[in-house]
């Protein structure tokens, strides 16, 4: 998974009245869990831009006074009024530690059902992985070549050995529904395959 990296200064003091100092100077104060201990540190607002305002998903590099932490987006308060950030908490990573994140899904291929004048529902835009950092990744792959009218791609046929998936097997990822031109073009087919039958039966 790629990662981005955002630079901040350790905070010496995490009261209200430092908090906002740190707010009114454009700084985000942001804490570091998962470690021995919490890291309290400050960054620039516009270095989250990137990792927040994306349909992307990234690990973070946070680099606080010369040393370099590992760690993922866990939680992030925005203004109620103007939408600035106000507070970021992140989750520390470790190589040999597992850690859940929820991955965009990406589709690939086109469902013959669509072509079919059917309706794509796309269920899970995102969905919920455990997997050692490492192996994370930037997105998960659907296939929807197969999907025809009435059909549902399911979270089980996404099995991958690098990750496991925190839903039921049973869980819809993407489907395909009937929709009223669907609907009339499989009477036409159907008509037209009956009315074949009874030619060929006639015939014979």
């Amino acid at each position: 998974m790629k990662s981005i990296t955002i630079k901040g200064s350790k905070r010496e003091s995490v009261g209200k009245v430092a908090t906002k100092a740190l707010r009114n100077a454009g700084m985000v104060p942001c804490v570091i869990y998962g470690g021995e201990n919490p890291i309290h540190f400050s960054a620039e607002e516009k270095a989250f831009k990137k990792l927040v305002f994306t349909p992307n998903v990234y690990t973070a590099s946070i680099e606080v006074d010369g040393q370099k932490v590992p760690a993922i987006l866990q939680d992030i308060q925005f203004h109620p009024v103007t939408d600035r950030i106000i507070h970021v908490d992140f989750y520390q990573l470790f190589e040999d530690k597992e850690i859940t994140m929820k991955i965009p899904v990406k589709l690939t291929g086109t469902s013959p059902g669509v072509l079919n004048g059917g309706s794509l529902r796309f269920t899970n835009r995102k969905l919920k992985v455990k997997a050692m950092p490492s192996n994370l990744p930037d997105f998960v792959t659907a296939d929807i070549s197969e999907l025809k009218i009435g059909s549902k791609l399911l979270i089980s046929s996404l099995f991958n050995e690098a990750y496991t998936f925190m839903h039921p097997d049973n869980t819809v990822v993407v489907q395909v529904r009937t929709s009223r031109n669907a609907t009339a073009e499989e009477e036409e087919e159907t008509a037209e395959g009956a009315t074949e039958e009874a030619t060929e039966t006639a015939a014979e």
